[in-house]
């Protein structure tokens, strides 16, 4: 690893040992789109998100406003109560009644077309360090704000989904898709990856973010997964510091995993694997 970007490593270790911590602040999010699915339980909007989109709806509900779905296009299923009048014996008063779940099917605006919706059409900031997902083939969008999460990385869809301006947000998830490269992440929010991609978005943000840096919201995040692990901030991270080491690499010097790994001596490995919901396949 260069000795600058070794150096703030290591010096953000120190400041977590030290406890140097600022207060964590609250992260900008884009507006939060009035939409069907804000209402929906957190069961049907992770499915949601899982089938990577902000807004889904039924035919009749994209009808409504002025848009159709796409012919030959596939829905995803999410769960609707199913309610019953049901008669009380005693006093025969008819009451509604949950009596289980249904399957509706639902499907996502990317496969819609008609009149423009009424939320804003988001744009991509003019992020620092673009390139490296372009070359990996991983696209980059814009969605909603929400109140579950900042943005994801999912490598099935080969996408990152930022809900956020913040910077340190898209370094995370792109730290997420650069250790994607040297190794497959492993499914759901393993502590080892998140701190990872925590850590490295900490270190970008010092050496190329247009930002002020605000470590207490790194150092809260971490805290988090380490506390999960049964380890504390400092020894979490190192024992995550050689993947750091890859991935600041892959993201600093460019070329493949392979010609880093080359360079730096490192053996290639066997796969082993909110800030996204979905950082994982």
């Amino acid at each position: 690893m260069p000795d600058t970007v070794q150096s703030v490593l290591r010096g953000i270790i120190t400041r977590f040992e030290s406890g140097e911590i600022p207060e964590a602040i609250a992260l900008a999010v884009f507006p939060i789109a009035n939409v069907p699915s804000a209402k929906w339980s957190l069961l049907n909007r992770t499915l949601m998100v899982l089938a990577g989109t902000a807004d889904a709806r039924g035919i009749r509900q994209w009808n409504s406003v002025g848009r159709h779905v796409k012919k030959g296009t596939r829905s995803f299923r999410i769960f609707a109560p199913h309610m019953k009048k049901k008669e009380n014996e005693e006093t025969k008063e008819t009451n509604v009644v949950l009596v289980g779940f249904l399957l509706v099917p639902v499907f996502r605006v990317e496969d819609t077309d008609g009149d423009p919706l009424d939320y804003e059409q988001l744009e991509i900031p003019e992020f620092p360090l673009l390139e490296p997902a372009a070359e990996w083939g991983v696209s980059i969008k814009a969605i909603p704000g929400n109140t579950r999460y900042y943005g994801y990385f999912s490598a099935h869809r080969s996408e990152i989904a930022v809900a956020s301006p913040e910077e340190c947000v898209f370094f995370h998830e792109l730290a997420h898709a650069a250790h994607h490269q040297i190794s497959p992440l492993k499914p759901g929010q393993d502590w080892k990856q998140e701190i990872v991609a925590e850590l490295s978005a900490a270190v970008l943000c010092h050496l190329v973010g247009k930002r002020p840096v605000n470590l207490g919201q790194h150092y809260r995040y971490i805290e988090g997964y380490a506390s999960k692990a049964g380890r504390d901030v400092v020894r979490a991270c190192t024992e995550v510091f050689a993947d750091i080491e890859k991935v600041m690499n892959l993201l600093l010097k460019g070329g493949s995993h392979e010609e880093q790994t080359e360079e730096a001596g490192y053996y290639q490995g066997t796969p082993g694997a909110d800030r996204g919901l979905e950082s994982h396949p």
